[in-house]
């Protein structure tokens, strides 16, 4: 016996009413429902259906069984979802949300690779600095960079971003050189909207030290924050593959290299694991492996 179509035919017969219904919307003749529902009895070793002339109602076994029958249908999808999901090429539109600093420097580029091996596939890149809705804003993955990622969200971690506190010469010439972590708390340190209080970590040698920073300026981005240092109005702390051309050419200058400011997380938000698309399974996967070979 066919247990699937089984289980289909006793669950249409208990939503249609009648087997004579079940029959109708299954399009299959009323002596092979009563064959399949006689099936599912043996099977169950108990009489599912209390029948009148009048109406069908459940026996208590019959309860039981059509909640297990109800998993069994969502099986059922679930493996036709993998198998058609594994066997086919990724297509389809996919929104990914990101930060500007991250879409610019990182996720452009790999958006590009991806979409040149899988042209089927359309891309809508979202750039925001809050916190995606991804249901109310229709956001199949967000790209997330944080150290207090609720634990309740579905996350896959692509890597960790390391960040460098940096100066402009022209700062320096101004304000003078801070000689300990302790000595910002003198310096004009502007800082991202969203980090709260300003407390800057580093872990260094001697374990782990904070200091409380504050300054003139605050933005929710930090490629503002990054221009601002450029013109000499701060100390700011930067995500180091943003800042290394100006690390590089002495456009600014690294501060406490001994030290390790701490590391965010850079994780990949969904809304569930379960009927993924294939484009986005792949994308996840792809990007994933694009992080580990990449200097951040």
């Amino acid at each position: 016996m066919d247990r699937i179509t089984a289980a289909k035919v006793f669950v249409a017969i208990v939503e249609r009413g009648s087997m004579a219904q079940a029959s109708e919307a299954l399009d299959m003749s009323r002596s092979m429902v009563s064959r399949y529902l006689s099936e599912m009895e043996d099977w169950a070793g108990a009489r599912l259906l209390h029948r009148t002339t009048r109406k069908i109602t459940l026996s208590d076994a019959g309860e039981k069984v059509l909640a297990e029958c109800y998993k069994l249908k969502d099986i059922e999808k679930d493996v036709q979802f993998v198998s058609s999901s594994l066997n086919t090429e990724p297509q389809g539109a996919l929104r990914i949300g990101t930060s500007q600093v991250f879409g610019e420097k990182i996720l452009t580029d790999f958006v590009c690779g991806y979409l040149s091996r899988y042209p089927k596939v359309s891309i809508d890149i979202q750039i925001s600095n809050h916190a995606v809705n991804l249901v109310e804003e229709r956001v199949d993955l967000a790209i997330r960079i944080t150290n207090q990622l609720d634990p309740n969200i579905i996350a896959r971690k692509f890597g960790d971003l390391r960040s460098v506190i940096c100066v402009s010469e022209a700062y320096l010439k101004q304000r003078g050189l801070p000689k300990d972590i302790e000595q910002l708390e003198q310096h004009n340190c502007i800082n991202y909207s969203y980090f709260g209080n300003a407390v800057w970590n580093f872990n260094g040698t001697d374990g782990a030290r904070s200091v409380k920073v504050s300054g003139n300026l605050t933005a929710n981005d930090p490629a503002a924050l990054l221009q601002a240092s450029l013109l000499g109005v701060g100390i700011s702390q930067q995500p180091r593959f943003a800042t290394e051309p100006y690390l590089q050419n002495g456009d600014l200058i690294e501060l406490f290299p001994e030290l390790e400011p701490e590391t965010l997380g850079i994780y990949g938000i969904y809304q569930s694991r379960k009927h993924m698309s294939r484009a986005l399974r792949v994308f996840i996967d792809e990007l994933a492996d694009y992080m580990m070979n990449i200097a951040l």
